[in-house]
């Protein structure tokens, strides 16, 4: 009985297979930029005349003689500088601080929007940086619970347009995390931190990030006043590291820093009151400075100062930076992508020549993330991640203020 009741199904399914034409694939897009002059960030030179062949979402060919296929979309760039799109290796897309309603306290903040909220925040900040030029961005917490691994795989799945997201899902951190809690109301600081004092805490606490999506681990060293310890941190990085994950700290304080540097940390976020002698073992120990440069416009004079300072003998020491920002304010006029790039007028200030610059916004933050053998770089075979300035960054640093073409996986985002 079910065979002659599925008879009919089954010579509906051969006629449909058979009678259907078979579709030919979906064509893949293929773009040529006429470049009029190609910068390669890691060295400083630059070559003219140029031709990027872009297929799909990668780039196929690079050349001043490579042939331009006849049906392919020809963007004129001959006027431009071209390089590979830029990276913020502290950024904080899915918070907004709301200045009026939460006087300027990012504590008001996480109490006050949703998870949802954050996510749709973290959509129109990804665009906004996207728009300025930074086609890849590592978010490093303050995400509600898990907004920036919705926003991740939104923009993987094509659901919305938005920069590459490197996620650290929520922040771990001895007991009360960045906050001071009331006894009454000691979930106030979740589900912003995972706190994790004992090994088996932080161990957990890291396979729960990993399980809900993050793509780097990202704790809290210092900012109460009891402090993670070197061993401490180092067994977090071995845990993260066994992952296949790289370890962020938050440094606030000398010691914090320090004890980050001598474990070995992958990166260093803020360390502004690092002395020469933590620069010196950062350096040693291969720990990438991302130093969040914030300006005289959100900090006072003093602590700005500090912060330039450093900035200035990390560089003198010669460790290893990424730019990374932590903007998390607004301005009115500003977008969170022209307040990313505000920070440069730091680095100027500090005096970091235009092409150590250039390396700490691309190829040192492609080699942080994890990304530099598909992101960074204009090589075939790489992402089509691609920006164009009027002038050359390396004669005037301030041109990556005014990008004029942004490509991200092969899509012509602004232009």
């Amino acid at each position: 009985m079910r065979v002659r009741l599925l008879y009919p199904v089954i010579c509906l399914f051969i006629w449909w297979n058979v009678s259907t034409p078979a579709q030919d694939p979906p064509k893949v897009q293929v773009t040529v930029l006429r470049v009029g002059k190609l910068l390669d960030p890691e060295t400083g030179k630059s070559v003219s005349d140029q031709i990027i062949v872009v297929e799909g979402k990668k780039i196929r060919a690079i050349g001043a003689n490579v042939s331009i296929p006849p049906d392919a979309k020809v963007i004129d760039l001959s006027k431009s500088t071209v390089l590979p799109g830029l990276f913020d290796a502290h950024s904080h897309l899915c918070m907004t601080v709301n200045a009026k309603r939460d006087a300027g306290s990012y504590y008001f903040t996480t109490l006050m929007d949703a998870t949802p909220y954050r996510a749709i925040e973290g959509v129109a900040n990804g665009q906004a940086m996207l728009a300025s030029g930074f086609t890849t961005v590592r978010d490093v917490g303050n995400s509600g619970n898990y907004a920036d691994t919705a926003l991740r795989t939104a923009i993987e799945d094509g659901w919305v347009v938005g920069p590459t997201v490197i996620n650290a899902g929520i922040i771990i951190a001895p007991y009360g995390g960045q906050f001071h809690l009331q006894p009454e109301k000691k979930d106030l600081a979740t589900p912003e931190y995972l706190f994790a004092d004992s090994r088996d805490e932080m161990r957990k606490a890291i396979r729960q990030n990993i399980h809900f999506g993050a793509k780097v681990i990202k704790i809290v060293v210092d900012d109460q006043e009891y402090i993670y310890s070197a061993d401490d941190i180092r067994f977090m990085v071995a845990e993260a590291h066994a992952a296949g994950r790289k370890l962020a700290a938050h440094c606030w304080t000398g010691p914090g820093a320090h004890n980050a540097a001598e474990a070995g940390v992958d990166s260093i976020e803020h360390g502004f009151k690092m002395t020469d002698e933590d620069l010196e073992l950062a350096k040693k120990n291969n720990v990438t400075l991302v130093g969040t440069e914030f300006t005289n416009r959100f900090m006072d004079a003093e602590t700005h100062r500090i912060f330039v300072d450093r900035l200035r003998r990390a560089q003198k020491i010669g460790v290893n930076m990424a730019y990374g920002t932590d903007v998390i304010w607004t301005s009115p006029g500003e977008t969170r992508g022209t307040l990313a790039m505000d920070q440069l007028t730091s680095w100027q200030e500090a005096g970091v020549p235009t092409t150590d610059t250039l390396r700490a916004l691309t190829v040192n933050g492609a080699r942080l993330l994890g990304v530099d053998k598909e992101r960074g770089f204009l090589k075939p075979g790489y992402a089509a991640d691609i920006i164009a300035t009027p002038e050359n960054p390396v004669d005037r640093i301030d041109t990556l203020r005014s990008v004029s073409f942004v490509m991200k996986d092969g899509a012509v985002i602004k232009q």
